[in-house]
């Protein structure tokens, strides 16, 4: 049946009048005087911690007088390799603290943001600057302490990042883009991230020790070392990185749990440095292959594909294709979960650990060793790596995965030099042989005294050097 249009609009008018009078009922607290739901009396108290870091650093270059006409083919040919010429130039960075002791001064941040630094200064919310002193810093997990002496500084609650479950509302709070204090909210989109090949805020690399908070709320560049904050306003992350294209906020950030930073600060603030224990293997995640091929009844853990000599794991008999599955007590998924549980220990711990072998399952108390890094030169090796300075790194692979010995200083002009090796260099291989120390260098090196082919890590690629 057709309805007649006046009656329509009648019914829509009684709709429109009693719309009226539900609305103003729906809304008591915008009427009443009482106050919105509102995160600001949370960021009132958590504010005044969060501090703003500005670094300054001079960067050392060598750049040719023919530039640029060095790269060319014809002039290389004909004058040979032009020689560099230093040149110095100042660089400004920025990042954000957070207030962590107000009696002390202490104020954590990102060990990117003041790597390198000559100056740093801490500019406080309200309004005041200082000049920063460093107290130490770790890289490995990104972590430093500056220190600044103010009067009537504010540190912030600490919270148990444990207690962090995925949807948990969050807070970022940092001084993005130079733009000052900036509070941003989201949720906790996931726990215990690693292995992602992410960068700093600052574009940095972030490598080393990773169990992330993963987190939606907006950060960017400048965030770095700034807040992560729960609803009650007590820490739980230290936010670190992003993942983003164009180095913005794409809803994927990250934030070191503030557990695993405080535990770095602590050693930090009493020694200047983390003094980290190792427990000497080099590890691998469990695959079902390997699980059925060493006899295991296990679906994860972290499998010893080598045991370095004179370290814990050798003293505490670990062999070759022990299935390691919890430490302390805490379950151990894969091999970046034991780098993490095992680096938040000093050297001298003695920690609980479980492994399985042949089919059996075995626990042994094993008290881990600080580890000291060899540092040779080339020429004690081999003539043919004469000018090179090696390193051995810990048992723990780069942000790419890999294990190698680091070139930490090359001579220009010297036989390693002319071969191609370069400063920052990881050595992979000799011969094709998977090289993890100075001394399997050195073993390898000594039994030919031919040509030397070495897989060389350069930043994100490889590349292969013949030494002759």
């Amino acid at each position: 049946m057709k309805i007649p249009a006046r009656i329509l609009a009648s019914l829509l008018l009684a709709w429109l009048m009693l719309s009226a009078q539900v609305v103003p009922a729906a809304l008591p607290t915008a009427l009443d005087g009482e106050p919105l739901p509102s995160l600001a009396p949370m960021l009132e108290r958590v504010l005044p911690s969060v501090v703003s870091v500005y670094t300054k650093s001079t960067v050392r270059t060598r750049q040719s007088p023919f530039s640029p006409f060095q790269s060319d083919p014809f002039f290389e040919r004909f004058f040979g390799e032009p020689q560099m010429q230093p040149r110095e130039r100042r660089v400004s960075s920025l990042g954000s603290g957070v207030i962590i002791d107000a009696a002390k001064g202490h104020v954590i941040t990102n060990a990117h943001v003041i790597g390198g630094a000559d100056e740093i200064n801490v500019l406080l919310p309200d309004g005041r600057s200082f000049e920063a002193e460093r107290v130490g810093s770790d890289e490995a997990a990104d972590i430093a302490v500056i220190r600044i002496s103010a009067e009537g500084l504010q540190a912030v609650a600490v919270g148990d990042s444990d207690e962090l479950r995925v949807g948990d509302f969050v807070v970022a709070i940092g001084n993005p883009f130079d733009l000052g204090q900036t509070a941003t909210s989201g949720i906790v989109s996931a726990l215990g991230r690693s292995n992602l090949g992410i960068v700093g805020h600052n574009g940095s690399g972030i490598e080393g020790y990773e169990d992330f908070i993963q987190t939606d709320a907006s950060i960017n560049r400048g965030n770095s070392g700034g807040a992560l904050v729960n609803l009650r306003g007590e820490l739980v992350g230290v936010n670190t990185a992003i993942i983003g294209p164009s180095g913005g906020s794409v809803g994927i950030g990250f934030a070191i749990p503030v557990n695993m930073a405080r535990q770095l600060t602590d050693q930090i603030i009493e020694y200047g440095e983390v003094r980290r224990g190792r427990l000497g293997v080099v590890v691998q995640p469990l695959t079902p292959e390997l699980a059925e091929a060493l006899d295991v009844d296990a679906k994860s853990g972290a499998v010893v594909s080598r045991v370095m000599p004179d370290s814990a794991a050798a003293a505490a008999d670990l062999h070759e294709g022990d299935v390691i599955v919890s430490v302390d007590g805490r379950e151990i998924s894969d091999a970046s979960e034991l780098r993490n549980v095992i680096g938040l220990f000093r050297a001298g711990d003695e920690l609980e650990i479980t492994y399985l072998r042949e089919g059996g399952r075995y626990t042994k108390r094993i008290r881990i060793r600080s580890v000291e890094p060899k540092i040779g030169q080339g020429l004690q090796i081999s003539k043919r790596l004469e000018g090179a300075r090696l390193t051995d790194v810990d048992d723990s692979p780069d942000a790419q995965g890999r294990r190698g010995v680091r070139v930490i200083e090359v001579a220009a002009g010297s036989p390693a030099w002319r071969s191609g090796l370069r400063e920052g260099d990881l050595i992979l291989s000799v011969n094709k042989r998977p090289i993890y120390s100075l001394q399997d260098v050195e073993q390898v090196v000594n039994k030919h005294t031919g040509t030397l082919l070495l897989t060389i890590g350069r930043g994100d690629s490889a590349l292969l050097l013949v030494i002759r």
